[in-house]
C-alpha cells in the first residue's frame, strides 16, 4: 500500500473521528449550554417582571398605608366633623386611582360612638365604583350582634397586621363578558397598639393581565401570575382566571409541594414532563409586599424542545456538511495531504479549545500558505478575534459600562446582533428605573410633607397667630422657597370682606408688618375672587421684593393658592421663590391647604363660640340670681299659704288679694279642678264651665305627663310642691308657670282638696332657654 494512500487512509479516517467527536461533543455541548442560559433567562425574566407587578402593589400598598396613618389623627375633631373630612380624603383616593374598585374604611363603634361598650361592631364608609365608572357612597354599620371569627376583618383585628385577600370574581351583572377579578389590600388603623380600625381598597386585577400576555423570553413559553392561595391572577387562558392551580393538576401541584413554597415566599424552578412526554421547565419568582405576610408568585414557563431545537438544527447542518466535506475530502485529500497535514493539526487544537469554551489571542494560527487551509486559517482567526471582542463586550456590561460599543463581523452577525440588543433592552431598564425612582422619591416627599403638617396642625390650634406663623414657616422652609404670606379673609361689618396678611417668613425670619387686601385687587385679591391656584414664572416689576444678606432681587417665581372648604373661601398662602416651582410641588401645597383651610375654619369656630360662652355664662348669672329672688318669694309664698291654712278666714281675704295677681285653682283628691280664678281661665284660654270636672293633666304636655303623676302621687300623700313646670294651653301653647301644689285638710284630718298657685314665667323662661341653647351649641363645636 502506497504512502499516499496510506495518508489518504489515515487522514480520511482520522479526519473522520474528530470530526464527528468534535461535532458530537459541539452538539451535546451546545444543548446543554442553550438549556442553562435558557433557564437563566427565564430565571431573570420572571424576577424582573415579579418586581415590575410588586412596584404596582407596593404604590397600591403605601396609598392604602398613609391613608390608614391619616385615620389615627380622627380624635383630633369630633367624629361627624372628621368622618366627613375623611370620606372627602377617600373620594380624593379612589378618584386618582381609576384601578381602584372601591375604597372604604371601617372604625370599631367603640372608639368613635361613646355610647357603645361592646368589643364588636363596626362602622363602615368609604366609596365604590359602579359600572359606569360613576362612584357612591358606601356607608354601613356592621357586626353589631358580634364579629364573624372567619372573615377576614376579624383576621385582621387579630392579628394587627396589613394583608392582600385572595382574589375573587366579581360580575356587575349576570353576563361572563362583565365579569373581573378583584382583590383587597388592606391596612390596620391603630392608636398605640390598639385596633381601631382599618383603611382598604379593592383593586382591579384586569390590568396585570396586558402584562402577563407581553412575557415570552422564548417562542411557545408562557407566565403567569398565582396569588398567596395559588389561584390564577392572570394567565393567557383567560377561563382559568380566579381557578385554584391545585383544580388543574392536582397530582402535579402536589409533587412540587407548590402551595408551600409560594406562601413561604420561596423562589424556585424544576423541569416537568407532562403526560405527552413533553419536558417544560418552570420559574416560580416571589412577589413580596413590605410586611404584609401573603406573598404571591410569577411563574414562566418554557418548552424544553424550543430551547433544543437550534442545537438540533446545528446537528443536522454540520451532518450535512461533513458528508459534503467528506466526498470533497475524498477527491482532493490525495493531493493536499502533505501541505494540510499541519495545519489540520492546529486548526483541530484550536476548535477543541473553542468547544472547552476557551478564548483569548493565543489560538489565531499563523497563515503560511494562501490555498484553501490558509483561507481556513484567516476566517478560524477572524471568528477567533470576533468572540475575543464579544468576550470584552460582555464583560463590560457584566461590569455595568452599558455604554461601551461592539463592531460586527458583518450584516450576518446575529450574535453581535444579539448582543448590542441586550445592550439597548438594558440601557432601556435603566432609564425607566431611574425615572421609577425619580416618582417614588416626588411620591414619599408628598406623603412625608402632608403627615408633618397634619402633626403642624394638631399644634396651637387655640392660637390663631401661632398657628398661622407655624405653617407659613415650615411650609417655606419644606418647599424650600424664599419667602411667604399667609392671608386671612376678614368680614368685617364697617369695612367689609377683606385679607388680612396674619404671618409672613422669609430667609429663616419672621416678618412683621400690616398688610391689607381687597377681594379681586391684586395678585392675593384674584386668587381669592377666582378660588384658583395662580402660578407665575413671569414677576410683575416690584410686585414683590426678596431682600437677604446679599441685597434685593425680584422673584422668578410666584405661587398663590387659595385656602377654601368646598366653595366657601378662607384665604390666600402666597410664596415667592428664586426657583420654578415644580408640578409635584404645586400639587402638595394645593393638597396641604385643604387641611389648613379644615383647619383654620375650626379655630374660627371655637375663638367665635368662646366669645359666645363668655357672654351666655355671663347671661346665666344673671338668670340664676333673678331664679334664686323668684324662689326666695315662692318660699315666703309657701310660708303664708301654710299660715292661711290655719287661718281660714284670713286665707279668704288673702285668696282675694291673689286673685288679681296669681292663677288660683282648687282640685279635689282626684285632680279634677272644682274652681279657677278669672286670671286662670284668661291665661289657659278656658272658660269655666270647660275646664270645672277637668282633669289637671289636660294642662300638662305629653312629653311631661309621667313625671306629673309622680309628682301628683306625693302631693296627695301630703306634701307640698313647687316647681317652675311646663303646661299648655287651650291652642296648644307652651307656658312656663311657677306653681305651687298645697294639701288642704278637714278638721277631722282628711284631705279634703288641693290648693293650685301659679306665676306666669314663660317669657323668662324662653330667655333661660335661649341660654341653654347657645351653651349647647358651644359644648358640641368644642
Amino acid at each position: 500500500m502506497k504512502i499516499n494512500t496510506k495518508l489518504l487512509l489515515y487522514i480520511l479516517s482520522t479526519s473522520i473521528i474528530i470530526f464527528i467527536a468534535v461535532v458530537g461533543y459541539i452538539t451535546i455541548k451546545s444543548q446543554k449550554i442553550a438549556l442553562t442560559e435558557a433557564q437563566n433567562v427565564a430565571q431573570t425574566t420572571a424576577k424582573e417582571y415579579a418586581n415590575i407587578i410588586k412596584s404596582e402593589l407596593s404604590a397600591d400598598f403605601k396609598a392604602v398605608k398613609t391613608l390608614a396613618q391619616a385615620g389615627q389623627a380622627y380624635h383630633t375633631l369630633p367624629w361627624d366633623e372628621w368622618n366627613n373630612v375623611f370620606l372627602e380624603q377617600q373620594r380624593n383616593v379612589i378618584l386618582e386611582n381609576p384601578h381602584f374598585l372601591a375604597v372604604a374604611t371601617s372604625w370599631e363603634l367603640q372608639y368613635i360612638n361613646p355610647e357603645w361598650d361592646k368589643p364588636f361592631g363596626r362602622y363602615l364608609n368609604g366609596w365604590v365604583r359602579e359600572q359606569d365608572g360613576s362612584i357612591q357612597q358606601l356607608e354601613a354599620e356592621l357586626n353589631t350582634d358580634g364579629d364573624v371569627f372567619t372573615s377576614n376583618y376579624y383576621k385582621m383585628k387579630s392579628s394587627g397586621q396589613p394583608m392582600i385577600v385572595d382574589p375573587e370574581i366579581y360580575n356587575y351583572s349576570d353576563n361572563a363578558e362583565d365579569q373581573y377579578l378583584n382583590s383587597n389590600i388592606s391596612v390596620p388603623i391603630k392608636l398605640g397598639s390598639s385596633f381601631i380600625g382599618l383603611a382598604g381598597v379593592d383593586v382591579d386585577l384586569q390590568r396585570f393581565q396586558k402584562i402577563i400576555e407581553e412575557i415570552k423570553p422564548f417562542e411557545n413559553s408562557y407566565a403567569f401570575l398565582l396569588s398567596n392561595n395559588c389561584t390564577f391572577v392572570a394567565h393567557p387562558d383567560k377561563t382559568l382566571m380566579g381557578q385554584l392551580m391545585v383544580e388543574n393538576n392536582k397530582d402535579f401541584f402536589k409533587t412540587y409541594n407548590i402551595a408551600q413554597k409560594v406562601a413561604e415566599g420561596e423562589f424556585f424552578s424544576f423541569t416537568h414532563k407532562n403526560k405527552q412526554k413533553e419536558k417544560h421547565y418552570y420559574a416560580f419568582a416571589p412577589i413580596k409586599i413590605q410586611s404584609i405576610e401573603t406573598p404571591w408568585s410569577l411563574v414562566i414557563v418554557v418548552p424544553n424542545k424550543v430551547i433544543t431545537s437550534k442545537a438540533n438544527k446545528i446537528l443536522i447542518n454540520a451532518l450535512i456538511v461533513s458528508f459534503i466535506g467528506f466526498i470533497v475530502l475524498t477527491l482532493v485529500v490525495w493531493y493536499i495531504a502533505q501541505n494540510i497535514t499541519n495545519p489540520i493539526v492546529k486548526i483541530t487544537e484550536t476548535l477543541k479549545n473553542l468547544a472547552l469554551g476557551k478564548i483569548d489571542k493565543s489560538l489565531i494560527i499563523e497563515a503560511k500558505t494562501k490555498d484553501e487551509v490558509g483561507e481556513m486559517t484567516l476566517a478560524l482567526n477572524t471568528s477567533i478575534k470576533g468572540l475575543n471582542k464579544k468576550a470584552a463586550f460582555a464583560s463590560e456590561i457584566g461590569a455595568g459600562n452599558i455604554d461601551t460599543q461592539l463592531e460586527l463581523l458583518s450584516k450576518e452577525d446575529k450574535l453581535g446582533q444579539s448582543l448590542i440588543e441586550m445592550r439597548e433592552s438594558l440601557k432601556k431598564a435603566r432609564a425607566e428605573e431611574e425615572k421609577r425612582k425619580e416618582e417614588d422619591q416626588k411620591r414619599r416627599w408628598a406623603n412625608e410633607g402632608l403627615a408633618k403638617f397634619a402633626d403642624i396642625l394638631r399644634q396651637n390650634n387655640d392660637d390663631l397667630s401661632v398657628l398661622s406663623m407655624n405653617i407659613i414657616k415650615n411650609l417655606v422652609r419644606y418647599l424650600n422657597v424664599n419667602q411667604g404670606g399667609l392671608f386671612m379673609l376678614n368680614d368685617n361689618e364697617e369695612s367689609g370682606k377683606t385679607l388680612e396678611l396674619l404671618a409672613a417668613f422669609a430667609f429663616d425670619r419672621e416678618k412683621y408688618f400690616t398688610r391689607q387686601v381687597e377681594l379681586g385687587e391684586g395678585l392675593v385679591g384674584t386668587c381669592a375672587l377666582e378660588k384658583q391656584t395662580i402660578h407665575l414664572t413671569e414677576i410683575p416689576q416690584n410686585y414683590v421684593n426678596i431682600v437677604s444678606g446679599l441685597g434685593g432681587s425680584n422673584p422668578n417665581s410666584l405661587l398663590l393658592v387659595p385656602l377654601k372648604i368646598e366653595n366657601d373661601i378662607l384665604g390666600v398662602i402666597e410664596m415667592a421663590s428664586f426657583k420654578k416651582f415644580e408640578k409635584h410641588e404645586i400639587e402638595f401645597a394645593e393638597s396641604v391647604a385643604e387641611s389648613i383651610a379644615s383647619t383654620l375654619k375650626s379655630v374660627q369656630i371655637n375663638i367665635k363660640t368662646s366669645e359666645l360662652l363668655e357672654k351666655s355664662q355671663q347671661q346665666a348669672e344673671e338668670m340664676a340670681a333673678q331664679e334664686e329672688e323668684m324662689r326666695q318669694n315662692m318660699e315666703e309664698l309657701q310660708a303664708t299659704q301654710e299660715e292661711a291654712s290655719r287661718r281660714e278666714n284670713d286665707l279668704n281675704t288673702m285668696i282675694n288679694a291673689i286673685d288679681h295677681f296669681m292663677l288660683k285653682a282648687e282640685l279635689n283628691p282626684e285632680g279634677k279642678f272644682i274652681s279657677v280664678n278669672d286670671l286662670f281661665l284668661s291665661t289657659f284660654g278656658y272658660t269655666k264651665n270647660e275646664i270645672t270636672n277637668q282633669s289637671i293633666e289636660k294642662l300638662i304636655p305629653d312629653q311631661e305627663l309621667s313625671r306629673f303623676q309622680k309628682i301628683w302621687e306625693r302631693i296627695v300623700k301630703g306634701k307640698s310642691h313647687n316647681e317652675i313646670f311646663k303646661q299648655k294651653s287651650k291652642k296648644n301653647e307652651t307656658l312656663w308657670l311657677i306653681t305651687s301644689y298645697t294639701p288642704i285638710y278637714d278638721e277631722d284630718g282628711s284631705l279634703l282638696k288641693i290648693l293650685y298657685l301659679a306665676i306666669n314665667n314663660t317669657k323668662s323662661r324662653k330667655e333661660k332657654e335661649e341660654l341653654k341653647r347657645k351653651v349647647a351649641l358651644y359644648e358640641k363645636n368644642k
